[in-house]
């Protein structure tokens, strides 16, 4: 990632961050719309907990600003579960578990909606899961590698690693310390690489990445310590254990998920958009990569992903799903299937299109350091002299050296 360092400033990773949140815009309160009640009411709890209580003190901690969202969450579960218990949700002759196409009666098939996404025990998940399971590498069987889409999911993780820059310049100066070099950069997105290898072989579905919402939680909460990370790497691999953890969560009626994400996609937004600090905010040359960055990265997908259907026709697919049903009517129709499949798809991602705008005109049009906003990176040979430095960076339990022979492992 070091090679990359000098195309990447603040105004490449702003717009890029910022997209990402966007790019869901599409899918947040229109789920939520399925059960208003239960949606809104989460909106409102976590924007009076985050906002309006934010200064509030108990026992000397900002409890409503720290725990927005699970003490938001907490409170609506429990509404929906006394709203569903009391019989709120429940119309009489209608069976949830009848999918609608087998619906006769007209009054079901009103009713069907708010049965489905208000109640909290529309799953089953917490009934059916095990109390305790043991996850093992390859339970779903061996990985299907697939050449077209791993070329696609490099190109997003290239994208989602310049995330992971501006993460890591911020962190380093919320926890006052010197920015990392570009060997500890490296080592950091070679650390992303290597866990999403074990997500796979695990099969959880997900890479694994730096999230930004996790910087805005280490200025909340002025907690920076490794030390907390690792006990919480613990306590959630414990976790895994016990099936009913799982369950529960997935007995989460699905419109309070898309409500808790309405926040979560906002503040990733927002967080992506304050890189720009670093770099001159006023500056003409600035304010046009990224809004052309920002609303390309909308209109170009909407265009690949609307191209040759008739209106409509993707309303059913979710959309974080469009990039990859984008493939087989695409406007790239060259004589290779899978240069097709690969252009089509990669200019369907939002942050994809965010990333080529602003890394290209930031790169061609003419900028000073101080107007650009070029993020600062500590030498090695400085920071190894500095023993607060190697404290900060180096691997725990003196593992680094072992692999000093890695280049990117060491300082």
């Amino acid at each position: 990632m070091s090679l990359l360092l000098r195309l990447i400033n603040p105004v490449v990773v702003s717009p890029t961050i910022a997209a990402i949140g966007l790019s869901f815009f599409s899918y947040g309160f229109t789920q939520v719309g399925n059960c208003l009640e239960i949606g809104v009411l989460q909106i409102l709890l976590v924007i009076i907990f985050s906002l309006y209580l934010r200064k509030i003190r108990i026992f000397g901690h900002r409890i409503f600003l720290i725990y927005a969202v699970p003490l938001g969450l907490g409170i609506t579960w429990a509404v929906a579960f006394l709203l569903t218990q009391s019989g709120v949700y429940s119309y009489k002759g209608c069976d949830i578990n009848i999918p609608a196409s087998n619906t006769l009666s007209a009054y079901c098939r009103k009713h069907l909606s708010r049965m489905k996404y208000c109640r909290v025990d529309s799953s089953h998940a917490l009934k059916s899961s095990p109390w305790f399971r043991f996850p093992y590498p390859l339970q779903w069987g061996t990985p299907v590698f697939n050449w077209k889409m791993a070329l696609a999911m490099c190109a997003v993780s290239i994208i989602t690693s310049v995330d992971s820059v501006g993460s890591y310049h911020a962190s380093s100066l919320l926890v006052a310390s010197r920015p990392p070099t570009p060997g500890v950069l490296s080592r950091g997105i070679g650390i992303e690489g290597f866990s999403s290898i074990l997500a796979g072989i695990w099969g959880t579905g997900v890479g694994s990445t730096t999230l930004t919402e996790n910087v805005h939680t280490i200025a909340v909460t002025k907690m920076g310590s490794r030390r907390a990370v690792e006990l919480g790497a613990v306590i959630l691999i414990l976790l895994s254990f016990i099936g009913k953890v799982g369950g529960f969560v997935a007995s989460i009626p699905g419109v309070m998920v898309a409500a808790l994400l309405c926040f979560m996609w906002a503040m990733l937004a927002a967080l992506g958009l304050s890189n720009l600090r670093y770099s001159e905010t006023g500056s003409s040359r600035n304010n046009i990569i990224v809004g052309l960055s920002l609303f390309f990265s909308l209109s170009v997908p909407a265009y690949f992903q609307q191209y040759g259907l008739t209106p409509n026709a993707n309303s059913s697919v979710p959309s974080y799903f469009q990039p990859y049903i984008v493939a087989s009517h695409g406007p790239f129709h060259t004589g290779y299937s899978g240069v097709n499949y690969v252009m089509n798809t990669l200019l369907s991602f939002n942050m994809v299109i965010a990333f080529l705008i602003a890394v290209i005109l930031d790169n061609t049009v003419p900028g000073s350091r101080q107007e650009r906003g070029v993020y600062v990176w500590s030498e090695a040979e400085a920071a190894r002299r500095e023993p607060a430095v190697l404290r900060d960076y180096e691997l725990p339990f003196k593992v680094g050296k072992i692999f000093r022979w890695v280049k990117w492992v060491g300082l």
